[in-house]
């Protein structure tokens, strides 16, 4: 990796924790050079527009996750047990404190809902990875019979989706610290066997 690569990428890890106290749409590269203790104009050679640093945050994050959620549980056997290590991992992004505005990948999401463009894309792109993935999961999980007769994994997926949100919501904005206890509790119950 050039020194280039790596100084961009030690960019990119600042701006991540900044979006997640700011968020990605009010990231800045004057905020951005502040905090890194770069010129405005060094960080604009990175960059060169507040779109394409708001997009290399998302896929740093995007990328991040992945790489420290996704691909660790992929070595773990099929279904349940993979599916399982997933969401706790996931939850546990949320109560590792590693963000403490909370996760900026979700917190975007809401952001750029309703703003179309390059960073909209991107997101969308991801989370419907994400959604695909645990999709998969799901119905390895039920073609293993580990999950209830008839359960619908497009159904579970957006169920799952909606307790980190939740979890999210309940730490970020509620301040409650049993946020992640709770979706653990309920992902126990959306994947409960029915009649064992």
């Amino acid at each position: 990796m050039s020194k280039k690569s790596v100084t961009r990428e030690t960019i990119l890890q600042q701006a991540v924790a900044l979006a997640s106290a700011s968020g990605i749409a009010a990231l800045t590269i004057g905020e951005l050079a502040s905090a890194s203790g770069m010129s405005k104009s060094g960080l604009f050679a990175h960059f060169g527009s507040k779109e394409a640093l708001q997009l290399a945050v998302v896929e740093a994050a995007q990328a991040q996750f992945v790489e420290e959620t996704l691909k660790p549980v992929l070595q773990l056997p099929r279904g349940l047990p993979r599916l399982s290590a997933l969401f706790d991992a996931w939850v546990g992004r949320l109560e590792a404190g590693r963000y403490p505005g909370g996760c900026p990948l979700l917190a975007a999401c809401y952001e750029f809902d309703d703003q179309p463009g390059v960073v909209r894309d991107a997101l969308m792109a991801g989370q419907a990875r994400l959604r695909e993935a645990l999709q998969r999961m799901l119905q390895d999980a039920c073609e293993q019979g580990e999950l209830p007769a008839g359960s619908d994994p497009a159904l579970l997926a957006f169920m799952l989706f909606g307790l980190v949100q939740s979890a999210h919501h309940d730490r970020q904005l509620l301040g409650r610290n049993d946020a992640e206890q709770l979706a653990r509790r309920g992902f126990a119950l959306l994947t409960a066997q029915g009649s064992a």
